[in-house]
């Protein structure tokens, strides 16, 4: 079995570390750089880095701040935002990015997909997808159980701004099969509430994809990362605000797994 990865994320804004809740009330988290050297001392798995606005804001992503970021660090970095071509791919790649993260050049261009895989390699090829739970009855959609009834999962764009009326687990197999690595799944309803992974969202998604599926959003302690390997079926897990903030660092979360016996990366 291979280890699972403890995975923090710079959430980007105007060069500086936010952090808010359910995508909305941003709050300062720090400086990108010294985030990084800290992660990379404390022995994170590797490091995202989400420019959160370049999208919105119809702009590439910030490759002098890349750079900088990129310098610092020995893990693997993966890099998004404002990803729209192969030409954005190579600069971020070229500027010290080992993977780069597509989600609304995705979704509007799906093609683009197999041509950054084909050309970059499907291991540098990580599709992002933000999803929101959905309780209307919709028998063209996947669905799984909850305790308020039957809901599935629908794709968000532009940072969270725009509903596609996609279906999340119909939308990442499609992905698979176009040439995405890996999928970096942020549930929406749980961001920044540090109440626990959505790990039926993580755990319907790794049953119907053969890539490695990344947990995103709701991370409070160390048993919620847990709860996302064993329950979610997750890969690897992300987290934000439970890591910069300090609550629970990066040797903390692994001490813990490693004694729940869970296999992670000295």
């Amino acid at each position: 079995m291979l280890a699972k990865r403890i995975i923090p994320c710079l959430d980007v804004k105007e060069g500086r570390v936010v952090k808010g809740t359910h995508f909305l009330d941003l709050r300062d988290a720090g400086d990108p750089v010294e985030l990084a050297k800290l992660y990379n001392r404390d022995g994170a798995d590797e490091l995202v880095f989400l420019d959160i606005t370049a999208s919105p804001e119809g702009r590439g992503t910030l490759s002098r701040l890349v750079r900088s970021v990129a310098t610092e660090l020995d893990i693997p970095f993966t890099v998004g935002g404002g990803i729209r071509t192969q030409e954005d791919v190579r600069d971020v790649l070229r500027n010290g990015a080992d993977k780069t993260s597509l989600n609304t050049a995705a979704v509007e261009h799906p093609e683009l997909i197999t041509e950054i895989s084909d050309v970059f390699g499907a291991q540098c090829t990580v599709v992002a997808i933000d999803a929101r739970r959905r309780f209307e009855e919709r028998e063209d959609r996947i669905t799984v159980q909850t305790p308020q009834g039957p809901c599935w999962f629908e794709v968000y764009t532009y940072g969270g701004r725009k509903a596609t009326g996609m279906d999340a687990l119909e939308w990442a197999a499609r992905a698979e099969e176009l040439g995405a690595g890996e999928l970096l799944v942020t549930s929406m309803d749980r961001d920044g509430t540090k109440r626990g992974f959505d790990n039926l969202l993580y755990g319907a998604m790794s049953r119907i994809v053969g890539v490695p599926v990344v947990a995103s959003g709701g991370a409070g302690e160390p048993r919620h990362f847990l709860e996302a390997f064993t329950e979610g079926k997750a890969d690897a897990a992300l987290a934000a605000s439970v890591f910069h903030y300090g609550n629970y660092p990066v040797p903390v979360v692994k001490e813990y797994l490693r004694s729940q016996g869970v296999e992670v990366r000295k």
